[in-house]
């Protein structure tokens, strides 16, 4: 039991106007004592001494107190020097509260006047909103306490309840409180919303459900908002400049967990950086080179191959530096450094666990919704017929998913004749992207590859497809380059399903005047329809 506390706060007119904050409990039981505690403790007893205390607290508690802080008032306040915040304690007790839902959605009552609540900051409704739960039909909420999958009938009729709800409670509904929303139903019910795949969370879980809930409210308000009236643009896009002190894009620094190293390693030098250097480049003209060296060279020079990379040092120029940074090896340890993946390790890994269930839904359920992938699965039948190979499955899979996706077979391969040498290949017609050049008429039948980056081709044989389809993507990152719009899709969908590289923020896709999510939603879509497709094949 706790003494009931009265924050008061005293304007130069000599009014007192009372809060009760005792009431402040039922929203949060768990840190109301603690709150009060902190802020007398500190002896807060101004408006920004208690601004900055909320800003630096935990969420749960900054909810709390931000009931404390009426707009108005600290408007008021902040501009009369004789204003303050005090708290003082009373004689009664505060009553035990039993935290629900219902007492969770209450109002905050106050003794000054009933014009004080409207005063309440907007961007708590969301922080403290009520999921609907008793008004979801029975069929949904079974699934949902059994960890099942719901269906998407019943996911979207779910979608449209809380939506409704939501609107209820504010016609003013921004992405921070759709994200609040759907955070609150995934954490709730983890094994049946999540965004995954086989176990791997994409992104932060929830992004799908928070797509969904944008789209509704979209259509809902569009049926009431006046055809006239044009949307306010928020300039809510993942490609704004970073702030100066990161100074690099974020498509550069997206996905890295070691973009720029501060320092050497322990022991190095520039000496020894140049020494591992030429010795690299040595090793570079062997046929048949150690391969536990090279690695341990590629590391310890990490350092150096970063700061040249990062300066914007042109291709030819590192490719004539850093050969092993264009070889299968070298990029595997410049790529596991860089992101903390192994590159070819992590793609063959989520390739065996699922590789088969994306291969079968794009064959037997999304080729029924397109034209153009009705066509491609047609010619790539054809096509295995006559020429089968080892990595046939990835490749019919990584061709299906450019056409699921409708994007641009030929910004990621280029074919050219069999026979066709490094120095033959006519680079004018070549993407400046990394691109696989393809020796032969079609990926079936080609026996050797080779990988072009700025309309150089740096890597001249690969003899399969795996390796060759790694150092294509691997290139993005190593060497700074953004997704081209026109395989954004694809892409993005290859790098947090079958790379692992699944950050929550930002994009690797190059700048465009177009705002763009976090999440890829055509990649969302696709996830969400292959975690249905799972749950139903089961």
């Amino acid at each position: 039991m706790f003494k009931q506390n009265t924050l008061v706060q005293t304007s130069s007119l000599d009014s007192l106007v009372p809060i009760d904050v005792a009431k402040l409990g039922e929203r949060n039981p768990d840190n109301y004592e603690a709150a009060l505690g902190h802020l007398q403790a500190e002896g807060i007893r101004d408006v920004k001494g208690i601004k900055k205390w909320l800003f630096y607290t935990s969420p749960s508690v900054r909810s709390c107190l931000t009931y404390l802080m009426w707009q108005k008032t600290c408007q008021d306040a902040t501009q009369d020097s004789n204003s303050s915040f005090s708290i003082q304690e009373g004689a009664s007790s505060l009553p035990s509260v039993s935290p629900g839902p219902s007492s969770s959605s209450r109002s905050l009552s106050t003794t000054s006047t009933s014009s004080s609540a409207s005063c309440s900051p907007d961007v708590d409704w969301a922080d403290t909103f009520d999921i609907p739960w008793k008004k979801f039909p029975e069929e949904l909420i079974q699934s949902l306490e059994r960890g099942k999958r719901p269906s998407p009938q019943k996911r979207r009729e779910m979608v449209r309840i809380v939506v409704r709800e939501m609107m209820q409670k504010s016609s003013d509904i921004s992405k921070r409180h759709i994200t609040i929303v759907a955070k609150k139903i995934v954490a709730t019910y983890p094994k049946s919303l999540q965004d995954v795949i086989e176990g791997d969370i994409i992104g932060s879980g929830y992004h799908s459900l928070v797509k969904q809930l944008q789209n509704r409210i979209e259509n809902a308000k569009r049926s009431t908002t006046p055809k006239s009236r044009k949307r306010k643009l928020h300039a809510d896009s993942d490609t704004d400049e970073m702030p100066a002190e990161k100074r690099a894009p974020i498509q550069e620094t997206y996905g890295c967990i070691k973009w720029e190293m501060k320092f050497m390693h322990l022991g190095e030098t520039t000496e020894s950086q140049q020494q591992s250097r030429d010795e690299l480049k040595s090793l570079s003209k062997q046929n048949a080179p150690n391969q536990d060296v090279v690695k341990q060279l590629t590391r310890s020079t990490f350092y150096t191959q970063r700061k040249e990379v990062n300066n914007g040092k042109e291709i030819k120029y590192l490719l004539e530096d850093w050969p092993f940074l264009f070889d299968e090896i070298g990029m595997a340890v410049h790529f596991e450094e860089l992101t903390g993946v192994s590159l070819k390790e992590t793609f063959v890994r989520n390739l065996d666990l699922k590789g088969e269930r994306l291969l079968n839904y794009l064959k037997t359920v999304a080729v029924n919704k397109s034209k153009r992938l009705v066509q491609s699965f047609t010619n790539i039948q054809l096509m295995r017929r006559e020429h089968t190979g080892p990595s046939g499955d990835v490749l019919e899979m990584v061709l299906l998913l450019l056409s699921y996706f409708d994007e641009k077979e030929d910004v990621m391969f280029t074919y050219v004749e069999d026979t066709c040498l490094a120095e033959e290949v006519q680079m004018g017609q070549v993407p400046l992207t990394p691109t696989i050049v393809v020796c032969g008429q079609s990926c079936f039948s080609a026996k050797r590859w080779m990988l072009s980056v700025d309309r150089m081709i740096v890597q001249p044989s690969i003899t399969s497809f795996i390796p060759a389809l790694c150092l294509m993507f691997g290139s993005f990152y190593v060497f700074n380059i953004h997704y081209p719009v026109v395989l954004a899709s694809t892409l993005e969908f290859l790098q947090r399903c079958f790379f692992s590289i699944n950050p929550e923020r930002g994009t690797k896709v190059e700048k465009t005047s177009k705002s763009r999510l976090h999440v890829n939603p055509r990649v969302l879509t696709l996830i969400q329809d292959l975690s249905d497709h799972e749950w139903c094949s089961q």
